[in-house]
């Protein structure tokens, strides 16, 4: 059985840092590539970016590249997302997902 768990979540203020940290097992982790999505409230779910399994290739969602950062530990089975320089925009629940499988989603609020 599959499942994501993720940590990391919280309130930052804008120009702040948080890391948010995805576990996964009941698959082999290492062969598959990795995204992270967040959604507001009312709004539709959105793609934040994308790791392969090997660890040396990522893409992201324009508003992010730069700022964000996807890496992943394949001895841990778990896949990190980096946010620095946060920006009010960026609030929202962030989930890990692999295929058709998701986390159980983080909260991030970005607030002075």
């Amino acid at each position: 059985e599959i499942h994501l768990v993720e940590s990391g979540g919280g309130l930052v203020q804008p120009g702040g840092s948080l890391r948010l940290s995805c576990v996964a097992s009941g698959f082999d982790f290492s062969s598959a590539a990795m995204g992270w999505y967040r959604q507001v409230p009312g709004k539709r779910l959105e793609w934040v970016g994308s790791i392969n399994g090997v660890g040396n290739g990522t893409k992201y969602f324009p508003s992010v590249k730069g700022r964000f950062t996807i890496s992943r530990d394949n001895a841990k089975n778990t896949v990190y997302l980096q946010m620095n320089s946060l920006q009010v925009e960026d609030t929202a629940l962030y989930f890990c997902n692999v295929d058709q499988f998701w986390s159980q989603g983080t909260q991030v609020t970005v607030s002075s």
